[in-house]
Order: C-alpha cells, then structure tokens, then sequence
C-alpha cells in the first residue's frame, strides 16, 4: 500500500487526480491539503470539501497557502481552464464537511511524523505548503518516502511562459526549496504529461459504465475539455493524474537524475534547470543540491489504460 497525502488545488484535472487516488486498491489516502493556484484557496478548500463528500472519502482536508513564499500573487486566476468556481461551472452544493483545524503545513508534518518512512507527498498545485513543512520541521525531509510533484518543464516549452510550466512559475522559491531537501522528488512535468488525454466521448462511456461517480467529473471537465480542443488536443489533459499513476506504476515512466534548481527571479521564474550527474560543471550553485529524478519518457497509452481502467470499475 502507498501511504498518500494529496496537496492540491482543484480543479478540474485534481479531481480525477483525486478519484483516482481514492478508488485505486493500493492507495490508502491519508490527508488532503489545498493550495492556492487554480483558484483562491477559499474555493479550491471548498472544491476538496465537496468532492469528499461526494466521493465519500474518509481523509481529513486542511486548507493551506493562500499565497506564494515570495514573488507576486497570482495575476489573476485561470477561469478560462476551470471556471469561475474551479470545478467547470458547475454549482456545486456547499459541501458539509468541514476543514481539518490545523493548517495544511501542520497536517502535512503530523502525518509524516505518524508514519515515518511511509508517506509519499503528492504534490499538484504550488509547492507552499510542502515548503511551510520544511521551514517548520526540517526533520520530517528525512522521514518522507517520496515527493512526487505535478511540474516541471525540462526539455519542452512551459504553459504559462516560455521557460516555466504554472505550478513552478506559482510560487518558484516553494518549488526551489522542495527540490533542494533531503527527501527523494520525482519530478512528472510538462514533458511527459502532455501526452496523455482523455476525450469527451471516453468520458461519456465510462460514466455509464461506473454511474455517479464518474458521472460527476464527467460534468465539471466540460469546459476543461473545450479549452484543450481550441488548442488542438483530441480531449483534456490529464496532468495531475500522470503524477498519481507515476505513484501505483513507476514502471511505465522513464526518468533521468539530476541536481535541480528552480530559477526564481526574472523572465526565466519557473524555470527547471537540471544538471545531469553525468556531466561535469565549474562550481556553482547546483553543488549543494541533493540529486533528484524527472521524468523524460511515459508510456502514454498504458498510463491512459490504467486510469481508463479505474474510472470504469463501478464502486461496489
């Protein structure tokens, strides 16, 4: 079993990120924090509440940052990917769960502390609160199993600018410090995840097959879907869900180890920078950094099977 604690910021690709942490037999889904990004935190909270209630999932959320370590605050939010209430539009309830009292970061700690060795972070949005937990408890680095982070952009363009994919451009000192802590992070970026979609025709056929469930992120990922055909992708794509599958099927990445920075400051903030351990560089600031993995290659279609496969097995 893999031991998962989700931080996020849904929605609309977070949530099928979630559905498939939740359903999947080898996860025991521990915690969910949120994060600003797609939307304030106030609404991406509200989002996770919502879809523990609807999915009926027992982990506790605890809302996180509302803003970045340092930089500017978001700009403005993407609602023309997620809607106006990041979930596509779709109105829904206010959920009757309520948030965890304590802070993300706290949560975070307190559940790595409960299960030295066993914990793997599942990081999909900005890196804060990953970042919050390491100022606060530095110790708890070398009591996580792994990092997996939804970012990067290593060998292709990024989505939000040339050089930077959105979760890193978000707050790029987080991700800086994330990537430079003694724990292990798997890195799943823009290289790989762009290659997994999911169309609106499979996503009519498989809430049929499951029901409600699925029915729902059938509905919110409406518009999502729209957004990626305008950009000519056959239907959505499924970031967040590459970095959950990397979790359960490690095997079907491809991956390279390097020391990673994330420059910070600039018209390059966001930007991955990998210095491969095979190559030899004049000293600098790479130095210090522990070596860390990102992904390079996916096996597109046995990722899309695999979570095609979960989504159509009916609770029950």
């Amino acid at each position: 079993m893999h031991k998962v604690i989700f931080d996020t910021d849904p929605g609309v690709d977070d949530a099928l990120a979630l559905y498939y942490l939740h359903r999947h037999p080898q996860v025991d889904l521990l915690a969910i924090t949120t994060v600003f990004g797609n939307a304030p935190v106030e609404t991406t909270t509200r989002n996770a509440l919502f879809l523990k209630d609807s999915w009926g999932i027992a982990a506790p959320v605890a809302m996180g940052a509302a803003h970045p370590l340092s930089g500017p605050d978001e700009a403005h939010w993407p609602t023309h990917i997620h809607g106006r209430d990041g979930l596509g539009n779709i109105d829904a309830p206010e959920p009757a769960a309520q948030p965890d009292p304590r802070p993300a970061h706290q949560l975070i700690v307190d559940t790595v502390r409960a299960h030295p060795g066993e914990v793997t972070l599942v990081a999909v949005g900005r890196m804060t609160n990953l970042a919050q937990a390491l100022r606060t408890a530095p110790d708890i680095a070398t009591q996580v199993k792994q990092v997996v982070v939804m970012g990067g952009a290593f060998a292709v363009p990024g989505n939000v600018t040339p050089a930077a994919e959105a979760n890193l451009h978000g707050d790029a000192l987080a991700a800086d410090e994330v990537f430079a802590a003694a724990w292990p992070v798997v890195a799943v970026g823009l290289d790989v995840t762009r290659q997994v979609e999911m169309t609106r025709a499979e996503l009519a056929d498989l809430a049929r097959q499951a029901g409600p469930e699925v029915a729902l992120l059938r509905d919110l990922s409406q518009d999502y879907i729209a957004f990626y055909e305008a950009l000519n992708h056959r239907g959505m794509v499924v970031h967040d869900c590459c970095a959950c599958v990397l979790v359960t099927d490690p095997d079907l990445f491809t991956r390279r180890t390097a020391r990673i920075r994330v420059l910070t400051e600039g018209i390059g903030r966001g930007a991955t920078v990998a210095a491969p351990l095979d190559m030899r560089f004049p000293p600098g600031d790479w130095d210090s950094t522990p070596a860390q993995d990102y992904c390079t290659a996916i096996r597109a279609e046995a990722v899309h099977e695999r979570i095609t496969r979960l989504l159509s097995a009916r609770e029950g």
